[in-house]
C-alpha cells in the first residue's frame, strides 16, 4: 500500500485480504469490486464467490477465498475528468501576446500620431482595451504587447491603465510592451518585418525561467471588436491535441474575399489555407460549415471559414516554426499558417459571435455607430465581462435641455441646448448651444479648459476645444481636441470619397470627414 500526497491511497493490483482462504484444488477465483458498488455493504464472501463462479457452489470446508481489490485504477471516471479539465483550463500555462500592428494606413489619419491599438473607441476606451479585457476576464495573466509604429500614446495607456496601481491585479502575472529594438548583428539591425518577424525577434522571452510553466502561446490582434473566452479556445486546441488552432468566422460571399480562409474535412482539421483568394480561388475554398456547428440554412449563407488572426501554439511548436523551419517567414496569415497546415495539426475553433476587424476608417466608423443600435450587436455594458481601460476620475456628463436620440453620451461632457442622433460622443466633450451633430464619431478631449481660460480665447475671436454654436456636422470623426467654431457646417453634401485637406484640418476618407487631431475649423467653414 502506498498514500501518494495528494492523498490517495495505492494498493497493488491483487491484494491478500487477512482470513482468505484459496479455493478448492487449483481452480482460483478473483472477485474484485470496486466504484463504490459495495460501500457501506457487508461482504458475504461464499455468496459473492458463488456469483463470480457461474454457479458453482463452494464451501467454506474445501475452498481458500481470495478477494483482490484496486483503489488505483477504479478512481471515478467522472473525478479523473474533472481534473483533466481543470487542467486543461489552467490559465497559469499560457501567455497571450497582442500585436500592435503595421503603421496603420489604412486608419489614418487617426493613425497619424498613435498606434492602431491606441485609437479610441466607444467614447471611452481605445482598441487595445478589448484584446487586453478578454485575456483578464479568462484569467490570463501573462501578456505581452509587441509596438513599432506611434507607441508613445499607446505605452501611456497601458501605464495608467494596467499598472499595479491601475485597480487592475495580474497576482504573480505581467503586462510588458516589447517595443522593437535593435540587437547586435547583422539581422539585428532590422525592424519588425511583419507579424511572425516581430514574434521571432522576443523568442528568447520564451524560453527563459519565467515561462518554464507555459505550454501554449496566444497570439492576438489589437485592432479588433469582440468579447470572447479565451481559455474556451485554449481547452478546445488542448483536447483536440492540434499543434495550431485558429479561431474562425463563417462568412458569406460578400465579404470572404477580405480574409484568410481554410480548408477542413469533417472533423474540422484545417487542409488548407489563402489568404484574401479572388475569382476561382474563392470559390474553391467553399466548404461545407454544418462541421463546425453551424444549421444547414445558415450553413448555405455562410460556405467559408475566415480566419479571425486569432491564434493558439504549442510552445515549442511555435519557437520551432519561427527559428527552423520558416527562420525567414515574416507574417503569419501569409507565410507560416498556409505553410504549416501542409506539416503540422492545424484545427479549426468556430467563434459565431460579434467580431469586427477595425482596419478601415469605414469599418471603425460603423462599428462605432453600432453600438448605439436597439439591442447593439457588441455591447460595453456586462457586468460578468467588463471592458476595462484607465482610471480618469471624470464627473458624471453635464446635459442641460437636449435632444439626444440613439447615442452614447461618455463622462466628463458638457453638453448644451444641442441636438445628438445616432453618434457616439467621446470624454470631455463640450458641445454648444443649437448644435446638431448626426451620424458622427466624437473621440472627446484629453484636458478641460477652464471658463476663462475659454473667455479668454473668444475674446481674442480664437476656438475653444470642442463645437461652438449654430454648428451642424454629419458623417464625419471628430479626433481629440479638434476645435470646431461657430456656424460650420460639416456635410459633405457632394459626397466626395477621397480628399486631402490636411492644411484646412481635415481629411476625406471612405466618404467620411475626418477632422484631424488638435487641428482648428473657423467659425464659418463649410465642409
Amino acid at each position: 500500500m502506498a498514500v501518494s500526497a495528494d492523498c490517495r491511497i495505492s494498493l497493488s493490483a491483487s491484494v491478500q485480504l487477512r482470513g482468505a482462504r484459496r479455493l478448492a484444488g487449483s481452480n482460483w477465483k478473483l472477485v474484485k469490486f470496486s466504484n463504490g458498488e459495495l460501500m457501506g455493504q457487508k461482504l458475504m464472501l461464499p455468496k459473492l464467490l458463488q456469483q463470480q463462479g457461474n454457479g458453482t457452489h463452494c464451501t467454506n470446508k474445501n475452498t481458500m477465498q481470495r478477494i483482490s481489490m484496486s483503489l488505483t485504477a477504479d478512481v471515478p471516471t467522472a473525478s479523473k475528468l474533472r481534473d483533466l479539465d481543470m487542467e486543461r483550463r489552467d490559465p497559469r500555462t499560457v501567455v497571450a501576446v497582442i500585436l500592435g500592428g503595421g503603421a496603420g494606413t489604412r486608419l489614418f489619419p487617426l493613425t497619424k500620431r498613435r498606434a492602431k491599438p491606441a485609437v479610441p473607441i466607444g467614447g471611452a476606451y481605445r482598441l487595445i482595451d478589448v484584446p487586453m479585457s478578454n485575456c483578464i476576464n479568462s484569467g490570463i495573466n501573462k501578456v505581452y504587447i509587441l509596438t513599432q509604429f506611434n507607441s508613445a500614446s499607446l505605452n501611456r495607456h497601458i501605464a495608467r491603465a494596467y499598472n499595479s496601481g491601475a485597480g487592475v491585479t495580474f497576482g504573480d502575472g505581467y503586462v510588458e510592451v516589447l517595443a522593437a529594438t535593435q540587437t547586435p548583428g547583422e539581422a539585428g539591425k532590422m525592424w519588425f518585418q511583419g507579424t511572425a518577424d516581430a514574434v521571432r525577434q522576443f523568442h528568447w522571452l520564451f524560453e527563459d525561467q519565467r515561462s518554464k510553466e507555459i505550454e501554449d502561446v496566444l497570439i492576438l490582434s489589437g485592432d479588433h471588436l469582440y468579447r470572447m473566452d479565451y481559455m474556451d479556445f485554449v481547452q478546445n486546441h488542448r483536447q483536440s491535441g492540434a499543434d495550431i488552432t485558429l479561431s474562425c468566422l463563417p462568412m458569406d460571399d460578400s465579404r470572404a474575399s477580405d480574409f484568410g480562409l481554410m480548408k477542413i474535412d469533417n472533423k474540422g482539421r484545417i487542409l488548407s489555407f489563402s489568404e484574401k483568394p479572388k475569382g476561382e480561388d474563392l470559390k474553391a475554398m467553399q466548404v461545407d460549415t454544418t462541421v463546425l456547428g453551424l444549421s444547414r440554412e445558415e450553413a448555405q449563407k455562410k460556405p467559408y471559414i475566415a480566419s479571425m488572426g486569432v491564434y493558439v501554439f504549442k510552445k515549442e511548436i511555435l519557437l520551432n516554426l519561427l527559428r527552423w523551419r520558416f527562420p525567414t517567414a515574416n507574417d503569419f496569415g501569409s507565410e507560416v499558417i498556409p505553410a504549416s497546415a501542409k506539416e503540422f495539426y492545424m484545427k479549426a475553433y468556430l467563434f459565431n459571435d460579434y467580431w469586427e476587424d477595425i482596419g478601415t476608417i469605414r469599418s471603425f466608423f460603423e462599428a462605432n455607430l453600432a453600438l448605439t443600435e436597439h439591442p447593439p450587436r457588441f455591447s460595453f455594458y456586462d457586468a460578468a465581462k467588463p471592458t476595462y481601460t484607465s482610471r480618469r476620475n471624470l464627473p458624471p456628463s453635464k446635459i442641460d435641455n437636449c435632444k439626444i436620440i440613439d447615442s452614447i453620451i461618455s463622462h466628463g461632457s458638457f453638453l448644451t441646448n444641442s441636438s445628438i442622433e445616432h453618434s457616439v460622443v467621446g470624454i470631455r466633450s463640450r458641445i454648444n448651444s443649437n448644435v446638431h451633430l448626426k451620424d458622427t464619431v466624437m473621440l472627446g478631449a484629453d484636458f478641460y479648459e477652464t471658463d476663462s481660460e475659454i473667455a479668454a480665447l473668444l475674446a481674442e475671436g480664437r476656438v475653444p476645444i470642442g463645437i461652438g454654436e449654430n454648428t451642424k456636422i454629419k458623417d464625419c470623426i471628430i479626433d481629440k481636441n479638434a476645435r470646431i467654431g461657430k456656424n460650420v457646417i460639416i456635410a459633405n453634401s457632394e459626397g466626395i470619397q477621397e480628399a486631402d485637406r490636411s492644411p484646412e484640418g481635415f481629411y476625406i476618407r471612405s466618404g467620411v470627414t475626418i477632422i484631424l487631431k488638435n487641428s482648428v475649423i473657423e467659425d464659418g467653414f463649410v465642409i
